[in-house]
Formats: structure tokens, C-alpha cells, sequence
């Protein structure tokens, strides 16, 4: 890992490694484009054709009739996984169910005035695609983490991707009781999804994360079925005084093996406390090549020069995953994807069992966003309703203002309602 200082002769140089891994955005997409454009052009027009094609080619499909995953086999997968590891998947799933219904927005309507009742209605979304990547590991976890959001959001029809599943995340399936599962990935998984074909109709929403092909297919159909958010590799920032060394550097390691590319950083005002860091995630990483490789190209320690530049600095780099010291540290954290508090506060604890879920913004994006959560599941539509009291009471500031935009035909549909509410008050005699 690098160690820079903010202060000192090296203060300027660590401003720009700063600044860079400020503006780090999102994985760089274009070297793939091209490729994918292919791709997902050829799912949308040719359908099946394209996406057996495909498949095949990438993902080892031996043919359509393997396509689809029956439920018999998701059963069998659930009765040949461990008993440990079912009643852990289990757990898992019951801790993230929880948490998602209590961040279910729920519908209310209210009196605003004389007149006027306004509210909302929470409804869930129709379709949504899970895609759970089956590369370096298997990741049932990313199914449950996608898959029960929206079932506790209502959502009818929700389908499984993954291009080479393995037993636990087809075995999770079963637990959750998936009934759409289908063996294909990759970006011609993403635009069998967005566009539909012969045997995959398509959904209204992709959630879920994948490697490059898959996120610059996910950009490439945004605008014709929604998603989630654009997922880069996985990162980790630890802001900590008085952590220690050990469970600092075990977590860098934990989010570094995920990918080459992952980002890991450590701020302190702590000179001493940061080379033990060094020192302790250099050794625990010697035989984790994944690991070692992403914490050679982007670890980082940070010295600050003071408390207040730690803080600052953490919330600049916005990181998917952060850990804190205390809770009074969540005072000033304004941006991150999931936060960590304490030393007994594992982060790998919160990719599996904690309850929040692990699908998070990259790339700086918890600037402006949370991670995956029930509400990425649901439509919320207001609601508004006057009675002839409540035209009256409003209606001629309204005409005035659609008046002042130029909007006359705006104008004389609030008028028409008022000639008649005045009309309907008029006394009889």
C-alpha cells in the first residue's frame, strides 16, 4: 500500500492522488462498448437466435433445453447443500427481510387545507431481473441481497439470472422460492432482460451487480428498462484513531480479494498506527493473490494533519463501504454506501448477514445515492383531490400562475371548475 501525508514536503503530490481517486467515477466502460453495442443489438433484434448464440459462446450452454432452471433442480441443490450452510442462508435471508420491511414506505393521505386531501400510494414495480454473478466465487448472497428487497416490495414476477450458477446460489433460490431462474449472463443476459425474447420475456427493472460487460450493458439499456446503479469493483474506506491494526488491515484484505481493481484506503492522523497497517495487510495478503494485486495498485494510507482533514477527506472519496471508530462518528459522515462502527464491526459481516443490504454505490456515487433497499422496488404516486371549497380556496392563484407561464389552456381548465364551484355556492332563493 502507499503511503501519503497531507502535509510536509509530500503535501502536493498527495493532493493529487486525492484528487484522482476523488474523480475516480465509475469503471471505464469504452474498451468494452463496442463489443457490447454488438451484443445487446443483436439479442434485441434477433431474440433467441442471438441469445443461444451467445450463450453458448460465453457461457458454456450446452443447449435451450438447459436454459431455464426447473424447480426440481433448485430443490435438489437445497437438499444436497450442508445443513449448516442452509440454516445460514436462512439466517441471512431472515436478517435481510427484516431490515427491508422496516424500510418499506408505506401510503398516507392528509388534509392540506380547506378543501384539499393529498397523499400517496405505494405500489410495487411489475418485473425485475436479479442478475448474480458466478465468476471468481459463487454468490448466493447476491441473490438473497437482490431478490428479497422485492419481494418484500410486492413485485409479481422476479427473475434470476446467472450465467454458470453454483449449488448454494441455486440453493438459495429455492430457499426464497424463485420460480424464473435462467442459466445465461453477461451482457446478452442484460439485453434478454431489457428487451425480451422468445423465452425470456422481458422485465422492468435489472438489479445486481457484474463485471465490465454487464455494467456497460446495463448503461447501454438504462434508457429503455430501469436499473439499479452502475456497479464498478468493490471499495473500502476505514477513517480510524484507534483501531487496531489487525482488524483494519483483515478488512482491507476481505474487500481487496474481490477484484485487481478494488480500491482500499486507510485514513488516520496516526503515523504509527498507519505503518502497522502497512506492515499487517502486506502480511496477511502474501497468499492471496487477488488481494495482493488490488492492494498494490490502489491501497492507499492517508495521514491527515488533523481530525477534521480525516473527516473531510473520507466524505470527498464517498466510499461504497466505510468503517467508523464510534457511533459519534456518524455525526459527520454525509457520504457513504454502508457504514461500519467499532472494532468488532466486520465489513464482510455486512455482505452477508447483517440485514442492510450489500449491493452499494461505486465510483463516488454515494454522493448522490444509498444502496440497493425496497425502495428501488416501489412506485410512489401522489395523490390529489378537491372538492368545490378547496377550487375556490386555490384555484384563482393557480389560474394566475399558469397565466403568468403563458398556459391559457391550463387557465381555463382550473376557471372552468371555478365558475362552477361558485355556482354551487350561490345560496338558493
Amino acid at each position: 500500500m502507499k503511503l501519503i501525508r497531507t502535509s510536509g514536503k509530500g503535501a502536493q503530490a498527495s493532493a493529487q492522488v486525492l484528487a484522482t481517486l476523488e474523480r475516480r467515477g465509475g469503471t471505464s466502460l469504452e474498451s468494452v462498448q463496442p463489443a457490447v453495442r454488438r451484443i445487446v443489438t443483436a439479442v434485441r433484434r434477433q431474440g433467441d437466435r442471438a441469445l443461444f448464440r451467445f450463450a453458448r459462446q460465453f457461457d458454456g450452454l450446452a443447449g435451450p433445453a438447459q436454459f431455464r432452471i426447473s424447480q426440481d433442480e433448485m430443490r435438489a441443490a437445497w437438499d444436497a447443500t450442508d445443513p449448516l450452510l442452509r440454516d445460514a442462508l436462512a439466517k441471512a435471508a431472515a436478517q435481510i427481510r427484516k431490515f427491508a420491511q422496516r424500510q418499506m414506505p408505506g401510503s398516507w393521505s392528509k388534509t392540506a387545507g380547506n378543501g384539499l386531501i393529498t397523499g400517496q400510494l405505494v405500489r410495487p414495480i411489475a418485473s425485475v431481473g436479479c442478475y448474480v454473478p458466478s465468476g471468481r466465487h459463487p454468490l448466493p448472497s447476491t441473490l438473497l441481497m437482490t431478490a428479497i428487497p422485492a419481494q418484500v416490495a410486492g413485485v409479481e414476477r422476479i427473475v434470476a439470472i446467472s450465467p454458470r450458477p453454483a449449488q448454494e446460489t441455486l440453493a438459495a433460490a429455492h430457499l426464497l422460492g424463485i420460480r424464473e431462474f435462467y442459466r445465461v449472463g453477461g451482457a446478452h443476459g442484460v439485453a434478454a432482460l431489457a428487451y425480451g425474447t422468445e423465452s425470456l420475456p422481458r422485465v422492468d427493472k435489472i438489479v445486481g451487480p457484474g463485471n465490465l460487460f454487464v455494467t456497460a450493458a446495463k448503461r447501454m439499456v438504462a434508457f429503455d428498462c430501469a436499473i439499479d446503479m452502475l456497479a464498478g469493483p468493490t471499495e473500502i474506506v476505514v477513517t480510524s484513531e484507534r483501531g487496531t491494526a489487525a482488524g483494519i488491515a483483515s478488512d482491507l484484505v476481505a474487500q481487496a480479494e474481490h477484484d485487481p481493481e478494488a480500491l482500499a484506503v486507510f485514513i488516520t492522523t496516526q503515523m504509527e498506527l498507519a505503518k502497522e497497517v502497512i506492515a499487517e495487510t502486506h502480511a496477511r495478503s502474501q497468499d492471496n493473490a487477488v488481494a495482493r494485486k488490488a492492494l498494490e495498485r490502489n491501497g492507499v494510507v492517508v495521514v491527515a494533519k488533523n481530525i477534521a482533514e480525516a473527516r473531510e477527506i473520507t466524505n470527498r472519496l464517498a466510499p461504497e463501504h466505510l468503517t467508523v471508530d464510534a457511533a459519534s462518528d456518524l455525526d459527520w459522515v454525509h457520504n457513504a454506501g454502508s457504514v461500519f462502527v467499532g472494532r468488532w464491526s466486520a465489513q464482510p459481516m455486512g455482505d452477508y448477514i447483517s440485514g442492510p443490504n450489500h449491493t452499494l454505490p461505486t465510483g463516488g456515487m454515494a454522493r448522490v445515492r444509498g444502496g440497493l433497499s425496497v425502495n428501488d422496488f416501489v412506485k410512489l404516486i401522489t395523490v390529489q383531490e378537491y372538492s368545490a371549497d378547496g377550487m375556490r380556496a386555490l384555484g384563482p392563484k393557480a389560474a394566475l400562475l399558469a397565466e403568468a407561464e403563458g398556459l391559457v389552456g391550463h387557465a381555463e381548465a382550473i376557471r372552468t371548475r371555478l365558475r362552477r364551484a361558485k355556482v354551487q355556492r350561490r345560496p338558493r332563493g
